[in-house]
């Protein structure tokens, strides 16, 4: 929807010496509201533009639309009782908010998990990897109208999903973590499904390759467009796939390593041309490399054992005073749970840092100056931002 902007006074920015690059009164701008609702934007948030002819001159970010308030309510509640409200924060990976606030919980109580309860946990954290890329993909392709590989990667998570119903009896919240370990270990018969699901996952992402990667229009668009010097990942808290695609590591599961991660063969794809085109080649790798891992846990996952740890009742569960702070790597990149106690039985102060933070805000603001009003979209998603983790 295009309107022009009654309040004006907003507008124009200035330059240096004081004058207006942007002025509406001249009727060579347009104000250009994109979101909270439009198939262009990866969730409840809007991008405010100001256009010149199809060029972006203005971008900024306006969230607001769905906070709910989730680090205060998580502070009135038991530690046991801030599971169900965690997962909010990112719907789709809602597990790795699971693993952060648990961590933190373990580490400031001193609660070791039992190795097979840290197997577990990596499992569900790749399975979480997988369907989160999965649901990427069909949106990178959607943003540049090529509908047809939503269909089939939306089909592929669904199978996983499928696999965490049967370990969990949820399909996108799943509160299997818990202080001190998980809930269960796999089912019988779990691993034969979920090589089942690998195997028709793999054969997706061939026709992915095929049908978008390998295509000219796709190419066309996507290759040169929304560049990210490798010197503003430093600056900008750049993390995950936007930073390898720029040929910067940044993996926690490589840099810091924790659960079985350390015990797990792999390296992480890194591009050099650091445009949409390359952060989807990245993508479309880690998601070929999350079906190894997941392989790979299910071969070493120990079938016996305890994954639990002797926990105390946790409606009565008092922690130290204390503060600290654990990582893990999600689709996006690095998810961070800073977590305070002060000795009773409630968090103190729960901070949730996820990566949509710096690049829904800072990042898209700046890459959305002299962009085409066409790649928008594009732009937004090859970010793959999560609206939950700026609100929060």
């Amino acid at each position: 929807m295009i309107k022009f902007d009654e309040d004006r006074s907003r507008f124009p920015e200035k330059n240096p010496d004081g004058t207006n690059i942007i002025d509406l009164e001249s009727g060579r701008f347009t104000h250009l509201w994109q979101g909270p609702v439009h198939p262009g934007i990866t969730g409840n948030m809007s991008l405010e533009l100001i256009v010149q002819g199809d060029e972006v001159m203005s971008c900024k970010t306006h969230v607001g639309y769905l906070h709910r308030g989730f680090e205060k309510l998580m502070e009135r509640r038991r530690f046991i009782q801030c599971l169900p409200i965690c997962v909010r924060i990112c719907v789709p990976e809602p597990d790795f908010n699971e693993y952060c606030l648990c961590a933190t919980v373990e580490e400031l109580a001193g609660v070791e998990v039992p190795d097979a309860g840290q197997w577990m946990r990596t499992l569900l954290l790749e399975m979480a990897r997988l369907q989160g890329y999965l649901m990427w993909l069909g949106g990178i392709s959607g943003a540049l109208g090529m509908g047809i590989i939503g269909q089939w990667t939306n089909y592929g998570r669904d199978l996983i999903l499928d696999r965490f119903e049967e370990i969990t009896g949820g399909r996108v919240y799943h509160m299997h973590m818990m202080p001190g370990g998980v809930r269960s270990m796999t089912p019988d018969g779990f691993n034969q499904r979920m090589e089942e699901n690998l195997r028709e996952i793999s054969e997706i992402l061939k026709d992915v390759h095929k049908t978008m990667i390998e295509n000219t229009v796709f190419r066309t668009r996507t290759v040169g467009t929304g560049y990210i010097d490798p010197l503003m990942v430093n600056k900008y808290g750049i993390t995950g796939p936007n930073a390898r695609a720029a040929g910067i590591l940044r993996d926690v599961r490589i840099e810091y390593p924790y659960l079985r991660y350390g015990e797990l063969d792999f390296e992480p794809y890194l591009g050099k041309d650091s445009d949409i085109f390359t952060r989807t080649l990245v993508r479309y790798n880690d998601t070929l490399t999350s079906v190894d891992l997941i392989r790979q846990i299910m071969s070493k996952m120990p079938s016996k054992g305890p994954f639990m740890a002797d926990m105390p009742n946790m409606l009565h569960f008092k922690i130290p005073r204390g503060e600290t702070y654990i990582r893990a790597e999600c689709s996006r990149g690095e998810f961070g749970y800073y977590t305070v106690t002060d000795g009773s039985g409630y968090p103190r102060r729960i901070n949730a840092r996820g990566p949509s933070y710096t690049h829904g805000v800072s990042l898209i603001e700046k890459l959305g100056i002299n962009a085409n009003i066409a790649d928008v979209a594009a732009l937004m998603v090859s970010l793959h931002i999560y609206p939950p983790e700026i609100e929060r």
